[in-house]
């Protein structure tokens, strides 16, 4: 029997020590059979006997598997969205490093009430996961689109342009200035002037290191060879562009409640656009959401979200208070006397 004192404790330890487990199973069996890597199959091999070395000689399993209720426990209900957004193999190992460390830090500070040796071995084993964890997550490929999202701030909707040697001028200079993504949004231009924009500004985006998105049409994304596809709540449901563009590409979904960013995690998308923020010179809306609806999606996203809608040099500073340090704009570089100096100097809010 269990002392109704500690019943709380073991509990948390086995369920800890089962999360530990698991996390140190699942980066096991990718370094075996996804990369086939003998040193870190080992490591984590290693870790994971270790672990079990350490509760079996330091706690009694009779009371773990006791003081074991699952039926009775509120965590099982308790689930998140993002539990189920594992798009990636880098989400599937970064989730289980972060449980790996995390277990083990609980196992060692509720240890202490029950064993002061224990959790000093514990608190070894957790400084060894903390390399090894490294060491692993340095080795999953990362796209290039996706280590480009992943380091994206500012994001530019453009048109076509008058010609296609100004198009290519604007993407060169503002790609200097410290755009990140642009995407290209013109619904007066014909598809095939679409589509060869598109062929061209694909691979500047490559030449110049940064992302290349266009909006709605995924079809053209696809023909084009283009990062990916930026979707609205009329367009295409991100599932099913994403069947169109293929995995590698991104899928990016504009969003205007806290449902549609919910909903847009469970389909998959790679990022999305929250607003319109304020109101602004390029599109009429009859509802903007302001920083409120930020400060929401905030708490929430998984993914990388860019703040969108009237936003320019003068509130910003209330985009970035409200938890957005990335924003797509349009007019606030289409209009400025100098769209480079613009940019330069958004860039400049947003990374400090």
């Amino acid at each position: 029997m269990i002392p109704d004192s500690l019943t709380a404790t073991y509990r948390i330890l086995d369920a800890s020590i089962n999360r530990v487990s698991e996390g140190i199973r699942t980066i096991e069996e990718y370094s075996r059979f996804e990369i086939e890597s003998v040193s870190h199959s080992e490591s984590f091999k290693s870790l994971r006997h270790q672990l079990t070395r350490l509760v079996n000689t330091s706690l009694s399993r009779s009371m773990l598997l006791a003081a074991r209720n699952t039926p009775d426990d509120i965590g099982t209900v308790i689930q998140t969205k993002a539990e189920y957004n594992r798009t990636t193999k880098i989400q599937i190992v970064a989730a289980a490093s972060s449980r790996i460390q995390q277990s083990l830090r609980v196992i060692e500070e509720y240890g202490k009430t029950i064993d002061a040796g224990f959790a000093k071995e514990v608190e070894q084993l957790r400084y060894q996961a903390y390399h090894h964890c490294a060491s692993i997550e340095r080795l999953v490929p990362v796209s290039r689109r996706q280590r480009l999202l992943e380091q994206a701030k500012l994001y530019l909707l453009m048109d076509v342009h008058e010609d296609l040697e100004m198009f290519v001028a604007s993407i060169r200079s503002l790609a200097a200035a410290g755009v990140d993504v642009f995407q290209l949004r013109d619904k007066d231009a014909s598809d095939r002037t679409l589509y060869e924009r598109s062929v061209v500004a694909a691979k500047l985006a490559i030449e110049l290191d940064c992302l290349f998105l266009v909006n709605d049409r995924a079809d053209i994304a696809a023909a084009a060879d283009s990062d990916g596809v930026h979707v609205g709540q009329d367009e295409l449901p991100a599932k099913i562009a994403r069947q169109v563009i293929g995995d590698s590409r991104l899928v990016g979904v504009s969003t205007h409640t806290v449902q549609e960013i919910e909903q847009a995690q469970i389909d998959g998308a790679n990022y999305i656009g929250c607003g319109p923020v304020f109101g602004g010179r390029t599109k009429s809306f009859s509802h903007y959401v302001g920083t409120a609806f930020l400060e929401k999606a905030a708490t929430m996203t998984t993914i990388p979200a860019f703040a969108i809608g009237g936003i320019d040099e003068t509130n910003v500073n209330q985009v970035i208070d409200a938890g957005f340090d990335r924003i797509a704009v349009t007019g606030a570089l289409r209009d400025a006397e100098d769209p480079a100096a613009a940019a330069a100097h958004l860039k400049a809010i947003l990374v400090n």
